[in-house]
């Protein structure tokens, strides 16, 4: 079966007691047993919920995985996936990751005996020097979050698999949609459900999916002791937004090709981030990587001043943090997303006071462009 079929059929077997097609939100805490050690499968709803499994088993199969576990949000999963390594271990980091993925390490996981290691990623030579011997995971965003740069996934695990060492790909920016790292050599994928799998900006949930046996049983044993489980609710909304996956992504690429072009000829912005520019410098990376480019972009208005001027004078697109929604979002990545990271560091990768971020939306695109028009017409030369 093609991705859309299985985006809408995975999992999601009509319910055995009434034929619902839609698979039921089981909201409930506990099972009734029939007696002791006798029971229908559930014992308890942090441990199993069949909305969840559902879900879980749409997740594994979209992106070809064996497993799939599904958390309360993506810092959960990735904190999980953290979780399969213990103090003293090694970890080499993309340098340009999200701003809560830095906090988590830094802030966080440090404390707990685990070292990180960022690196210049698209430079998949500097990921391998970076390898120590007390190395056990390589954890990459591709695309980054919000300049856009790209890893290559495949030259990475060639690494990672000649040192047995896992790698992890956020891949929330593709969704499974576009980008399949299982199949380029990652060994876990990690999403942020909230974005575009869900893609209504009405769920927060985050999962992880892989095939080694090992590590399965590994994270079902932790989502089920640390108990950070996505909810039934979330999970059947997330279901919801998977069925309409590559409706969606397909309008989310057509109109970030179009926005992005538009912001590239334009004269008062400085500098476009987007992989399907031909001027992005891994433009062909993305082209043999990815399916399609997507609706992340960013771009750099030169300074603060007129950084503010845009997001405060947009009117369709909305100034909110997150991304991946139906709607077109727009946020300043130095003081939301990226709060966390050190000034200097910011800067050092290109998350000036100038940059501006855009999920761009599935409304007409011609709408987005004139409401984009209008910001920048506003601005210094």
């Amino acid at each position: 079966m093609k991705f859309a079929t299985i985006a809408i059929h995975a999992g999601q077997e009509p319910d055995s007691a009434t034929g619902a097609v839609s698979v039921p939100i089981y909201q409930t805490s506990t099972y009734a047993q029939e007696g002791l050690g006798k029971h229908k499968g559930y014992e308890y709803a942090r441990t199993q919920n069949p909305t969840r499994l559902a879900l879980e088993a749409n997740l594994a199969a979209l992106e070809g995985g064996a497993a799939s576990f599904a958390f309360a949000s993506g810092m959960a999963a990735i904190h999980a996936v953290m979780t399969l390594l213990q103090a003293g271990d090694h970890v080499v980091v993309s340098d340009n990751t999200y701003g809560g993925t830095f906090r988590l390490f830094d802030k966080i996981l440090k404390k707990f005996g685990l070292a990180f290691t960022y690196v210049d990623a698209r430079e998949p030579h500097l990921v391998e020097e970076a390898v120590q011997p007390e190395t056990r995971m390589v954890f990459v965003e591709t695309p980054t979050n919000p300049v856009m740069s790209l890893v290559d996934i495949a030259a990475v695990a060639e690494t990672t698999r000649r040192r047995g060492i896992r790698l992890v790909v956020d891949n929330t920016f593709m969704s499974p949609f576009f980008q399949r790292p299982l199949e380029l050599g990652a060994d876990i994928v990690a999403h942020s459900t909230t974005k575009y799998l869900n893609g209504h900006s009405d769920s927060i949930g985050g999962a992880l999916i892989l095939n080694d046996k090992e590590d399965i049983l590994r994270l079902a044993f932790i989502q089920n002791a640390a108990g950070a489980i996505l909810s039934p609710m979330d999970s059947w909304l997330v279901m919801r937004g998977t069925k309409t996956l590559a409706v969606r992504m397909r309008q989310h690429d057509g109109n970030g090709r179009l926005v992005a072009q538009f912001l590239a000829e334009h004269p008062r912005v400085k500098k476009v981030y987007y992989p399907g520019l031909k001027s992005h410098p891994q433009h062909e990376l993305a082209k043999r990587q990815m399916a399609g480019f997507g609706g992340m972009l960013s771009f750099e208005t030169g300074s603060l001043k007129n950084a503010k001027g845009v997001l405060e004078a947009v009117r369709l697109c909305t100034l909110a943090e997150s991304l991946g929604g139906v709607e077109t979002l727009i946020s300043h990545p130095a003081t939301m997303t990226h709060a966390s990271v050190p000034e200097v560091e910011r800067n050092r990768l290109g998350i000036t006071d100038g940059l501006v971020r855009i999920s761009v939306g599935i409304e007409d695109a011609e709408d987005i462009i004139a409401d984009l028009d209008n910001a920048l017409a506003h601005l210094d030369r």
